[in-house]
């Protein structure tokens, strides 16, 4: 919203009923955007503030909303290079090489997505929260190479995020595991948390404690000493398709946090210089939040660890 702000006016629609739902409808913005308006005194209903969200507005009452301008995000836009598969004014799905941070945290504080799209959507994003920031809306490991999407308004944000909780977003992964895992398809469900022993690890633990998880898995084609597999995820934990491989015996090629390389393959893995668990995010697919349209992303295998394939189909 340039200049000083943005005011929305308007009027509740025909339905009524709860103020913040009811104004999120009509302006355009997320309830919890219209939430945070309301606390800060932006809302006005009838020519009168409005600070309660629940309460049951009439149809037609006009209203006012005083959106100010985006506040700058803390972190800074840099010229990195993306590969852009799809973007509109909502969203931008871009395809992640493998080594690049999503977020900025300790330790990585530049450098990453949020960086890259910072500078890549300059002046086209309408602030997450009140803030000029791409949304993340889910991440996928450095070392992970792959498809992910990135809300660019409120709305779009809140709408992902609610695809991403009720697991409807379509995810698969392409990876290279040790061993033949047998039967070659399967599914591997098991409560993920974080380790007990090391906090940078994440563990299977029993129901009850962790959250949920649900890999399913088929095998694409049997390598030397390893298989391409196929992961489809029902849900999307912290580190999901890796604990889960690993603990039904077949870690991912190159995972330095949960897999044990078999020895004969080590040496291929040194020459090729591949350093990385050997891990594809292959395939996105989505309801468009504000088309309501079904769209789906595919991503090829990347140059690495097609490489490493090759070499392990000889």
């Amino acid at each position: 919203m340039g200049g000083n702000g943005n005011i929305i006016e308007g009027r509740i629609g025909d339905t009524g009923g709860r103020l913040d739902k009811a104004l999120a409808e009509a302006s355009g913005l997320s309830r919890e955007r219209v939430k945070a308006l309301m606390g800060e005194g932006r809302v006005s209903l009838a020519g009168k503030r409005a600070s309660q969200a629940s309460f049951k507005a009439e149809p037609g009452t006009p209203f006012a909303i005083t959106v100010p301008e985006a506040a700058p995000a803390e972190a800074v836009a840099q010229d990195i290079p993306l590969q852009v598969v799809f973007e509109d004014e909502h969203l931008i799905v871009v395809d992640k090489p493998a080594g690049l941070v999503v977020h900025p945290a300790a330790g990585n504080l530049d450098g990453t997505l949020v960086n890259a799209l910072l500078h890549h959507c300059r002046g086209q994003l309408s602030g997450i929260g009140g803030v000029a920031r791409p949304g993340i809306v889910h991440r996928i490991d450095k070392d992970t190479s792959g498809l992910l999407v990135v809300a660019k308004t409120d709305r779009a944000h809140e709408v992902l995020a609610a695809q991403f909780a009720d697991h409807s977003i379509e995810r698969a992964y392409n990876a290279v595991v040790g061993g033949r895992p047998i039967p070659a398809s399967g599914t591997v469900t098991g409560a993920i948390a974080r380790s007990n022993t090391n906090r940078k690890k994440m563990a299977l633990v029993e129901d009850g404690r962790g959250k949920h998880a649900v890999t399913h898995f088929r095998t694409l084609e049997l390598l030397k000493g390893a298989t391409l597999i196929e992961c489809r995820l029902e849900t999307g934990r912290t580190h999901q398709v890796r604990v889960h491989m690993s603990s039904i015996g077949h870690a991912l090629l190159g995972d330095p946090v949960y897999g044990r390389t078999p020895s004969a393959i080590r040496p291929i893995l040194q020459r090729l210089e591949f350093s990385r668990q050997a891990l594809h995010a292959a395939e996105l697919g989505f309801i468009h939040p504000v088309k309501g349209e079904k769209v789906h992303f595919v991503s090829p295998i990347p140059d690495d660890m097609r490489t490493l394939i090759d070499e392990l189909r000889h």
